[in-house]
C-alpha cells in the first residue's frame, strides 16, 4: 500500500513539473502593431520604420520567420534569441518606386513565443509625382515624341467617312518642321502647325474614308513623314480600321431575302505532320438564303496557310468549296491558324474558320 501511495505521489509530481515546465514559454509585446508613413513624395525614397518588442515570457525569444505580404515591403529583424526581459527590433522599409496611390500591407512574425504568429501593418499614402514629358509621351518619331504612334478607327461601314488626332510634342530646343513621304490614297493627313516650336507641341490629323479604302475587314496602313526634310522610313505612323458592309439600310423584306452563309465545319485539325510538309482542306460554303451570297474578302492569319474559293459569288442553295492549304515550312509544334471570310450575308458577315496541326521536326 505505501508502495502504491509513494508511486502515485511520484507521477503527481512529475506531471506537476511538466506542466510548470510546459508553461514556461517566451511572450512577444509590441511597442505598437501598426504605422503609419502618413502622405510622402514618391521622390522621398525608401521609407522606413522600426517596430520595438520586448520578451515578457520566462524563456528566451526565438523569431523563426517574418514575412512581408509584397515585394515592396523589406523588413529586417532581431536574428539571435531575445532573453526574457530583454527587447529587440523589427525593421519594415517600404519602396514606393512607382506605386502612386494608398498602401495598407502586412508583416507577418512567427516565433516560440505563446503568440506564436503576430501581424503588423504599415500603410500610407504615396503621391502621384509629376510625370516628364519622356513618360507621357514614351514612343519616338524622329526627334519628336507621341504617346502612340498608331492612329485606329475601330470599325467603320463602308461609306463612312471618320477624323482623328494624334499629339505630336517637340521636346527639343529647335523648331522642327513636318511634312509627308506617302500617305495612302483613302487617306488625308496634314500637320499643324507645320513648324511644330521647341518645347511645343502640334498635331497630325487625319481623315479616314472607308469608300476609298474599298475593302472589307481589318486594313491597316502607314503614313511616311518628313522631319525636316529627312526621308528616314522609321518616322511612320499605322492607320487602321476594321470595314464593314452597311446594312441599316436594308428593308424587311431585304433581309428577310438576304444571303445566309452557312458553313459545313469551321474547323480542322490536320494531327501530326512532319516540318516541311504541306496539307489541304476544304471548308464547305452553303448559300441557305434567296439572293446570292458575294464573298468580299477572304484573309488569312498566316502567309503560312493558302485558301482559295472555288467563285466569289454563291447563287441561294448551291454550295461551294474553299481550299485551305498549310504549309509546315519552318514551324514546329503545335500551330493553330485562322482564316477570316467576309460575305455580304447581314446577320453573320464575318466567320472565322481554323486549322490547326501538331508540326514535327526530324531529328538529324
Amino acid at each position: 500500500m505505501k508502495h502504491l501511495l509513494s508511486l502515485v505521489l511520484i507521477v503527481l509530481l512529475a506531471t506537476a513539473f511538466n506542466e510548470a515546465v510546459a508553461q514556461e514559454k517566451s511572450k512577444i509585446v509590441f511597442n505598437e502593431l501598426e504605422h503609419d508613413y502618413g502622405t510622402f513624395k514618391e521622390s522621398d525614397g525608401v521609407q522606413t520604420t522600426t517596430f520595438a518588442f520586448t520578451n515578457k515570457g520566462a524563456v528566451p525569444l526565438v523569431l523563426n520567420s517574418v514575412r512581408a505580404s509584397c515585394g515592396c515591403t523589406s523588413p529586417k529583424w532581431t536574428r539571435e534569441p531575445v532573453a526574457p526581459g530583454k527587447s529587440g527590433e523589427i525593421q519594415v522599409s517600404y519602396n514606393p518606386r512607382n506605386r502612386p496611390g494608398y498602401f495598407d500591407k502586412t508583416v507577418t512574425v512567427s516565433s516560440n513565443a505563446e503568440n506564436a504568429n503576430v501581424v503588423l501593418h504599415i500603410k500610407g499614402t504615396v503621391a502621384q509625382r509629376e510625370k516628364s514629358i519622356a513618360e507621357l509621351y514614351p514612343r519616338k518619331l524622329g526627334e519628336l515624341r507621341v504617346k502612340t504612334n498608331h492612329v485606329s478607327f475601330a470599325k467603320m461601314v463602308q461609306n463612312e467617312v471618320k477624323t482623328n488626332e494624334m499629339e505630336l510634342v517637340n521636346d527639343t530646343d529647335k523648331p522642327i518642321t513636318v511634312g509627308f513621304r506617302t500617305v495612302p490614297k483613302h487617306v488625308t493627313a496634314k500637320i499643324e502647325p507645320e513648324i511644330i516650336p521647341a518645347k511645343g507641341k502640334g498635331k497630325l490629323i487625319v481623315t479616314y474614308d472607308a469608300k476609298l479604302a474599298n475593302t472589307y475587314g481589318f486594313a491597316s496602313h502607314r503614313i511616311y513623314l518628313s522631319l525636316d526634310g529627312s526621308n528616314d522610313y522609321k518616322n511612320s505612323v499605322g492607320v487602321s480600321a476594321t470595314l464593314t458592309e452597311d446594312f441599316s439600310q436594308y428593308t424587311p423584306d431585304q433581309l428577310t431575302n438576304a444571303a445566309v452563309a452557312t458553313f459545313s465545319e469551321k474547323s480542322y485539325d490536320f494531327g501530326d505532320m512532319k516540318q516541311g510538309d504541306k496539307k489541304e482542306f476544304t471548308f464547305n460554303l452553303t448559300n441557305n438564303g434567296k439572293t446570292d451570297l458575294i464573298i468580299r474578302n477572304v484573309r488569312a492569319s498566316c502567309g503560312c496557310t493558302a485558301v482559295a474559293p472555288a467563285k466569289k459569288v454563291i447563287a441561294g442553295g448551291e454550295t461551294a468549296p474553299i481550299k485551305v492549304t498549310f504549309d509546315s515550312r519552318g514551324k514546329r509544334g503545335r500551330q493553330s491558324k485562322s482564316i477570316t471570310v467576309i460575305t455580304n450575308d447581314p446577320k453573320t458577315p464575318t466567320t472565322t474558320l481554323r486549322v490547326s496541326s501538331n508540326v514535327i521536326v526530324p531529328e538529324g
